[in-house]
């Protein structure tokens, strides 16, 4: 693959597959300056202008990412490439565009649509507030969409100034790094860019806050981080075109709905369902196809102990990949009711992401629902897909914990004990798996990963026993189970167990410290978390692979926050 060594050459790549096939907003400026809240009745998308960041500077760049698209490192740092990626558009090379796209989409919270986020109370201005795609490309063979998170207002803002903070920004810049080295489907990063000048207000926790909601508003510095993925379209996209499909709400409202599934279906999933099928045909193995992405991704998420923490429709990428890195973080004490977003209640919480998962898929297929109308037979088999999803689900989700734990097979009482275990010792989720995969003689290296000051009242002998009991019952089912020698078994278990997890409390100092102009700690971080599975040196192992300080529990923006921006 050719490398591509400045703006020039990645002009050349340009292919803006989103704006040329589908349908702009009729009501949309021709320059792109459409910047306050209105509504949107129809139309696939709004082209928009973003707003530059003032005086952009670079703090870091995705190398891994960069080496895949075969972008040379050095762009990074170039003032035309800084220029587009911090929102300035104006002097782009052509084919390259001046304007970019922000796109409606509707809102399910846990499978009911609301429309109270809605500023005119319709639904029609709820959408991408700060979202801006900006390049479409084809490198490779492959299609990519660059969008900047934090690129300004659009009609969508609701009000609020269209920016990202460099905290929120660092966070998933770091994230989406993180969890493509963990092997789970995500949206990528590219590159993150801060202002050396402008700072916009957030409501925020003072430090060491105990309050569940933010204690006071300060001004933080206002950053672009663009992120990378085969498309963006999202399930709560579909549902706005479905919806506006049943209620007729437009003459083109069937025709919309039916070209944005197509493009669907051609962005990502064009390498399994054949583009001379029928529309109902492709539709469903859409929902088969996406049934079958989407339970894999969630037992993914609860493999590396992710919880999205806000997994509505319009976070649900319809790509079956991890989208939009709001509030959420990564499970320590092991909590089935782990949720760090103090707003999501515990329908969203950690295991039980699977069931809001099939809300989201639910709505998914109703949105499709108005392309089969006139076919009975196929609204069947849609039917049928839907109330599949959670046997779907429980396979997956018993297949990840079977390799998790070494086996080749699913054992519901072993597994259940280790959850009683677990949740009564207070163990750390991460470590005690990592140190599960080295097939430990005894519990002595288990007791790594235990917050032994978290519950007081516990029997300490008695609970030894029961690890120990717990710990010869798996081995000897390991014997039966297994083939493989107990080095080859830890070596598999490692690969589906991190050692290296990105924990709040590593990310905190790392987002002040650049709030200061100090971007060490953020590339020190990125570097760590790019290699989860991997032994790293001793230095890194005493710094990262450690319990959560006891003094950390409870304190507002490091076990928790009420908002993400």
């Amino acid at each position: 693959m050719e490398t591509i060594s400045n703006l020039d050459n990645l002009a050349r790549l340009a292919s803006y597959s989103f704006m040329d096939t589908l349908n702009a907003d009729p009501d949309a400026t021709s320059n792109g300056v459409d910047h306050y809240p209105r509504q949107v009745f129809s139309g696939h998308y709004v082209p928009v202008s973003p707003t530059p960041l003032e005086n952009p500077e670079y703090v870091t760049h995705s190398k891994n990412l960069f080496r895949e698209l075969g972008f040379a490192d050095s762009m990074a740092q170039s003032a035309d490439f800084i220029c587009v990626f911090s929102g300035d558009l104006t002097n782009v090379p052509e084919p390259m565009r001046k304007l970019g796209w922000a796109t409606g989409y509707a809102l399910s919270i846990y499978g009911t649509e609301y429309k109270q986020q809605c500023p005119f109370q319709t639904g029609n201005g709820y959408g991408d507030g700060r979202a801006i795609s900006v390049l479409e490309t084809v490198i490779d063979g492959h299609r990519w969409e660059m969008q900047l998170k934090g690129g300004g207002r659009t009609p969508y803002c609701r009000g609020a100034d269209g920016r990202a903070v460099l905290r929120s920004s660092v966070r998933e810049f770091l994230a989406q790094e993180h969890m493509h080295a963990l092997g789970v489907p995500t949206s990528r990063s590219l590159s993150l860019y801060v202002s050396k000048t402008e700072k916009v207000k957030r409501p925020w926790y003072s430090e060491g806050s105990r309050s569940k909601d933010p204690d006071m508003v300060i001004l933080e510095p206002a950053a672009i981080s663009t992120r990378v993925a085969p498309s963006f379209i999202r399930v709560g996209q579909i549902e706005l075109f479905g919806r506006r499909a049943r209620n007729n709400d437009h003459p083109q409202a069937m025709e919309e709905l039916e070209q944005i599934v197509l493009h669907l279906i051609d962005r990502e999933y064009g390498d399994v369902i054949d583009q001379s099928l029928s529309t109902a045909e492709k539709v469903l193995l859409l929902a088969r196809e996406f049934r079958s992405r989407l339970t894999s991704l969630i037992a993914n998420w609860i493999r590396v102990g992710y919880c999205q923490g806000n997994f509505n429709s319009d976070n649900c990428a319809a790509g079956g990949f991890t989208l939009d890195y709001g509030p959420f973080g990564f499970c320590e004490l092991f909590d089935p009711y782990f949720q760090s977003w103090t707003g999501g209640g515990q329908h969203f919480a950690f295991l039980n992401q699977p069931v809001a998962a099939e809300k989201n898929f639910q709505m998914f297929c109703t949105a499709l629902r108005p392309l089969l109308t006139s076919d009975q037979d196929s609204l069947r088999q849609l039917d049928e897909i839907q109330s599949n999803f959670a046997s779907v689900m429980q396979l997956q989700m018993e297949n990840m914990w079977a390799a998790k734990l070494g086996l080749d097979t699913f054992n519901t009482e072993l597994f259940n004990e280790l959850v009683s275990l677990m949740m009564q010792t207070s163990v750390d989720y991460t470590i005690f798996f990592r140190e599960l995969s080295s097939v430990p003689d005894d519990i002595e290296p288990l007791k790594k990963s235990f917050y032994k000051n978290r519950n007081y009242n516990l029997n300490p002998e008695r609970m030894n026993n029961r690890w120990s009991e717990w710990l010869n019952k798996w081995k000897a089912i390991i014997r039966v189970n297994t083939t493989d020698t107990l080095d080859e078994l830890s070596r598999k278990m490692k690969l589906m167990n991190p050692k290296y997890s990105l924990r709040e409390w590593f990310v905190a100092p790392a987002y002040q410290q650049a709030a200061a102009g100090d971007y060490s700690l953020i590339r020190e971080l990125q570097e760590i978390m790019t290699k989860p599975y991997e032994e790293q040196s001793k230095e890194v192992e005493e710094k990262f692979y450690m319990l959560k300080p006891l003094e950390f529990f409870e304190v507002g923006g490091l076990s928790y926050y009420s908002c993400s921006s």
